[in-house]
């Protein structure tokens, strides 16, 4: 597969990282590509006229898509490397933005992984970030179904900027195993509000109901990574005696102690930022959102954390497992070497423990879904 990169002019001229970190980029996927930086308005509308299919488009200001390519019939993976408003143009599938020069691999990623593991995007409500990606297995690998189902909740600490991307290698690859795969995005507290977000992972979850898919409900694994850890354990809790809930939850690399996480400072008081203030002025918010907050949780939980990320982090998932262990919640415990990100990378040695976990859920019968997930 060939993947086209225009960058507007004077966007990255000069900037033999950019170069780089794309190049890397295609060849994490053994592509082969180009990336063009143009010199003119007039010859970026040529070279995007001219392209085969979708490609990516480095811009450089506020203008909207839909104007910068009126009358040509495109669609694009936009990115920016700076802070933008979300470009909302018909001809934008994807807006890459606030993510610095590693935002030319992400976009990269979202390109293949579209390409490659085509998703259905089924929204559960009227705002542009309510929906969800939907991957059913292969019915010539796996049968006709009901299949298993994961649900994905991407993290970012509760920034917008971050979004369900994060979780296109992962979803593909447990719909490669048979699960169908629910990556659900969000609106996020930054612009929404906290009730927003809780609102939104909670409707995401439960409009599955309703979901015209072969799905197994008796069988619905959640897993969320680092702030989304915190959202699928939240559900978890406000869902424990719920008719649809998680037969098993798994943190990866969780934001599972909000309180010590907020008194740490960790990225800036993000759980402040996301909450809409400190602890000691909203203690009844806190006391809701945060997984250390609610134990017992009341359903199967998995802990999956890396010696290599963040101590404080790292810190907060050990001592989480501990507690809901000893508040009497079924808990399977996962550490192994990695950074934050291994643990949604399929390449990673962590990834096929998680696996290991799912693959008992997965082949249960639906008569008997609540696997013993003890080690």
């Amino acid at each position: 597969m060939n993947l086209l990169a225009l960058a507007a002019p004077g966007v990255l001229t000069g900037s033999r990282t950019a170069r780089e970190t794309f190049d890397a980029a295609l060849a994490a996927h053994r592509l082969t590509g180009r990336l063009v930086l143009t010199t003119s308005h007039e010859h970026l509308r040529s070279e995007a006229a001219a392209a085969d299919g979708e490609f990516l488009l480095v811009t450089g200001d506020d203008t909207p898509v839909d104007d910068l390519l009126a009358g040509i019939d495109a669609t694009v993976v936009r990115v920016d490397l700076d802070a933008r408003d979300a470009d909302r143009s018909t001809r934008v599938r994807r807006h890459v933005r606030w993510r610095g020069t590693a935002g030319l691999r992400f976009a990269v990623d979202d390109w293949f992984h579209e390409r490659t593991t085509p998703a259905r995007r089924v929204p559960y409500g009227p705002h542009p970030d309510q929906y969800a990606h939907l991957r059913t297995p292969d019915p010539a690998d796996h049968g006709p179904g009901p299949f298993p189902v994961a649900v994905l909740v991407h993290g970012g600490y509760w920034r917008s900027r971050w979004e369900n991307d994060l979780m296109h290698a992962a979803a593909a690859d447990l719909t490669a195993r048979g699960f169908a795969t629910w990556n659900l995005e969000y609106r996020r507290p930054d612009l929404h509000g906290w009730d927003a977000t809780t609102a939104d992972v909670d409707t995401g979850f439960g409009v599955l109901h309703s979901v015209e898919a072969p799905l197994d409900l008796t069988r619905v694994v959640t897993l969320g990574h680092s702030a989304g850890g915190q959202l699928v354990t939240r559900l978890a809790a406000d869902r424990a005696s719920s008719e649809l809930r998680p037969t098993l939850t798994v943190s990866l690399a969780g934001c599972l102690d909000l309180h010590s996480i907020h008194a740490r400072g960790l990225s800036e008081h993000a759980v402040a930022a996301a909450l809409g203030g400190p602890p000691h002025l909203i203690p009844e918010v806190y006391a809701a959102a945060s997984p250390m907050a609610r134990l017992p949780i009341g359903l199967p939980l998995a802990v999956v954390c890396c010696r290599g990320d963040d101590p404080d982090l790292l810190d907060a998932s050990r001592r989480f497992a501990d507690a809901a262990l000893a508040a009497g919640d079924d808990v399977r415990v996962v550490e192994d070497d990695g950074d934050h990100f291994s643990v949604i990378d399929p390449a990673a040695p962590v990834w096929a423990r998680v696996v290991d976990l799912l693959e008992r859920v997965r082949a249960a019968p639906a008569a008997d879904p609540l696997v013993d997930v003890q080690p």
